[in-house]
């Protein structure tokens, strides 16, 4: 099963890479027609040109760092201004979003530093990268390195300093502040695990500064219901973020020091305040632990589009119950996962190990292969956080939220992910508008209000828009009134942003989950009924036959599915079973793409598979 779910995953990132570059090549044919019959979108792309100016210098890593030492070491002024130039590209490069890590000295490589998790017996004898540089030369580079940073606009810090005399080396973070909340780098989480895991608290912890008393009072401040706060169970899919400043600090309340309930709960540090003073800003999605509320659960996971799924385990339960399948859910997205073992200060160490035991035997199994890394220093940290997604590792904090200990592990990790919005396969800015609505608000003196991400191309306030498809598959003909990016307001906004928009002449009755926004054109796109998709049923007791119904996920829409068609020979699928099926929605049309990849359950079954036709 394992094997054969590897390969339907790689069939599915095929045709969707496939879809994907077909759809883009159209809209670029399209570009210059659009143009003349959308005037209002010129001034967002030109912004989008602006924030993303593409620098021609390649991107130093960790093996061309010897280039940039060399120039910093050296006493010459036309070195020292050569070294300003090149990271100066570099900070504007759209891949990077403003900012770079300056890695001087000699360092480990991967396979050495993360040895003690690999069992790799030859990784410690392996060859360091870069040139050793003595203590003194590390703090004369880095003195010179705040000179660039003030002449550049733009703030050092430091990551982490291994200070020997004979071999010294350092990360140091180079950060550009954005110039307003519009063009912040943004990186959305999603925390997901089982009922009394700790995701609550740790994110009460991370956000508020406060560490926990062991009996919850730093999860209080995120409740938004009165049944949360008497049962301490999360039931709706929860927002929180986290601001870093550019000098790489956590943006925090001034009372992150109280002990009081009340004061943790009022005394809250607003969005807008956290958004004006932040250069990025990480996005948790709190979402609910209990099998009551999985598919809640699925819906945050599937339509937030996470850079990083953080799954939590207490230390004293293990991974047991709704954590296996949030973690199946994860590996089935293809999301990146990260793990945080909580509740270390109050387990016994044989408990621990046994927890930790079991961790890694789930991660290293076929159905995951991740490697697990367990992190001990904040080099460790730092290098995971740009390598962990393309070389299958899992990171794995230990940590408490009593204590604190671990937490600064975890901070410097999430400060230093790359940004959502900077993934160029999922988001494409010079296309076309599709803004997927997620949540839709009707708000006193300004109307319906919905929020969402935008999936591809440029949006901004005045905006002559489309929203749809409504219960016939037609559009509405609206504008935007107002915008707001983490509660502030902004002009425009990019593919990859999650922004919150108001409708001209909506009613709320009229919105729903799962619809999009476009650009107002001639030829709206056509809504379906019927689509055709390649499936895996990764679980069910019996069998599938037609006329079975599921409830399905693909993105933002969340809609009941039947089953009227599939081409297996016995007109039936068990687990294990690949086919393509024709499904139909049951209430109204979507707007789904080829190439969309789509999540089906209903009980325990689970399927995963990928649009392929439209109907």
């Amino acid at each position: 099963m394992a094997s054969s779910l590897r390969d339907f995953q790689n069939t599915i990132e095929g045709i969707h890479a496939r879809e994907v570059a077909k759809q883009r090549a159209a809209a670029a044919q399209t570009a210059d027609k659009e143009k003349d019959k959308k005037p209002a979108a010129k001034p967002a792309k030109e912004s989008a040109e602006i924030r993303h100016s593409e620098d021609k210098s390649e991107a130093l890593r960790l093996e061309d760092m010897t280039e940039l030492q060399a120039l910093l070491s050296s006493d010459s002024a036309g070195n020292i201004d050569r070294a300003r130039d090149i990271l100066s590209g570099l900070l504007t490069t759209r891949q990077n979003q403003g900012e770079y890590i300056v890695r001087l000295g000699r360092h480990p490589a991967h396979a050495a530093l993360f040895a003690q998790s690999k069992d790799d017996p030859d990784a410690a004898s392996r060859p360091s990268i870069g040139t050793r540089c003595t203590s003194n030369e590390l703090r004369q580079m880095q003195a010179r390195l705040a000179q660039i940073a003030e002449e550049t606009g733009s703030k050092v810090s430091t990551l982490f300093v291994h200070d020997d005399a004979e071999d010294a080396r350092g990360s140091f973070l180079f950060r550009l502040p954005p110039p307003s909340v519009a063009l912040t780098p943004e990186v959305r989480v999603a925390v997901v695990g089982n009922v009394d895991s700790g995701k609550s608290t740790t994110l009460g912890v991370l956000t508020r500064g406060g560490l926990d008393d062991g009996r919850g009072r730093a999860r209080i401040g995120l409740f938004r219901h009165k049944h949360e706060v008497e049962t301490g169970r999360t039931s709706s899919v929860g927002m929180e973020i986290l601001g870093f400043s550019p000098d790489g600090q956590p943006i925090l309340p001034p009372t992150s020091a109280s002990t009081d309930p009340d004061v943790i709960r009022r005394e809250k540090l607003a969005w807008e305040d956290i958004s004006v003073q932040a250069a990025k800003i990480v996005s948790f999605i709190d979402l609910a632990g209990h099998e009551r509320y999985l598919k809640t659960t699925l819906y945050g996971l599937t339509s937030s589009l996470p850079s990083l799924v953080l799954l939590m385990v207490g230390a004293n339960a293990g991974l047991i119950g709704m954590s296996k399948e949030h973690l199946a859910i994860a590996l089935a997205l293809n999301v990146p996962v990260a793990v945080c073992i909580t509740k270390i200060d109050m387990t016994p160490a044989n408990i621990i190990a046994e927890t930790v035991k079991q961790v890694t035997k789930v991660l290293r199994s076929p159905g995951c292969r991740k490697t697990p890394v367990f992190v001990k220093s904040p080099e460790m940290a730092v290098e995971l956080s740009q390598t962990f997604a393309a070389e299958r590792l899992c990171p794995i904090f230990m940590v408490s939220n009593v204590t604190g200990e671990g937490l600064d592990f975890v901070r410097t990790f999430l400060n230093l992910l790359p940004s959502s919005e900077g993934d160029e396969k999922k988001f494409d800015v010079a296309g076309p508008l599709e803004y997927s609505v997620t949540e839709v608000w009707s708000v006193p003196y300004t109307g319906t209000v919905v929020n969402g991400i935008i999936h591809s191309g440029t949006i901004r306030v005045g905006d002559q828009v489309m929203l749809g498809p409504d219960s016939t598959g037609g559009w509405i003909s609206t504008s935007v009134k107002s915008m707001q990016r983490k509660r502030s307001p902004v002009a425009n906004a990019d593919a990859g942003q999650s922004v919150s928009l108001a409708l001209k002449r909506v009613r709320k009755a009229q919105v729903r989950k799962g619809m999009v926004v476009v650009h107002k054109t001639e030829t709206p796109p056509r809504a379906v009924r019927k689509f055709e998709g390649q499936v895996l049923i990764l679980y069910h007791n019996t069998t599938l036959q037609r006329n079975y119904q599921a409830m399905l996920h693909c993105g933002a829409i969340r809609q009941t599915v039947r089953i009227v068609g599939m081409d297996h020979p016995q007109g039936i699928l068990r687990t294990g079973d690949r086919a393509t099926v024709e499904f139909e929605f049951m209430q109204v049309p979507e707007l789904v793409k080829v190439g969309s990849k789509l999540l089906f359950r209903e009980g325990k079954t689970k399927g995963l598979g990928v649009v392929t036709r439209l109907l």
